[in-house]
């Protein structure tokens, strides 16, 4: 049988997650694209979602986004695996509310079912 799970060490990485996610820009987070000779193809988390408008510099206010996963030029930032769409969708997700109350559920659920094991 499998090593049981350490509820008490999960809970404490939920709770540490929680108080660091507190402390970040508030979300909802997402995935944006910028491309202008000034950020070419650049892609980033804002916290305003993209309009569809492939807004250029100086016509967006910088101080939305909190990241970028891609800045061709110059090029500061490229990924070496090609993967900058799917760690801007990871990182603006994993700022939703979503991973905190699953994480709670699943917690929630473990102890049910240890509760259910141990009344027999």
């Amino acid at each position: 049988m499998s090593e049981a799970v350490n509820l008490t060490d999960i809970a404490d990485r939920n709770r540490q997650r929680r108080q660091m996610k507190s402390t970040t820009t508030p979300g909802p987070w997402h995935v944006v694209q910028l491309d202008d000779d000034h950020a070419m193809s650049l892609v980033g988390i804002s916290t305003v979602a993209d309009d569809g408008r492939n807004r250029r510099w100086p016509d967006f206010d910088s101080g939305e986004l909190v990241a970028a996963t891609l800045v061709q030029q110059p090029r500061y930032v490229d990924v070496a695996d090609v993967r900058w769409e799917e760690n801007a969708a990871f990182i603006a997700f994993a700022r939703g509310d979503s991973v905190e109350d699953d994480v709670d559920a699943l917690l929630a659920e473990v102890e049910r079912l240890r509760r259910q094991v141990d009344a027999g």
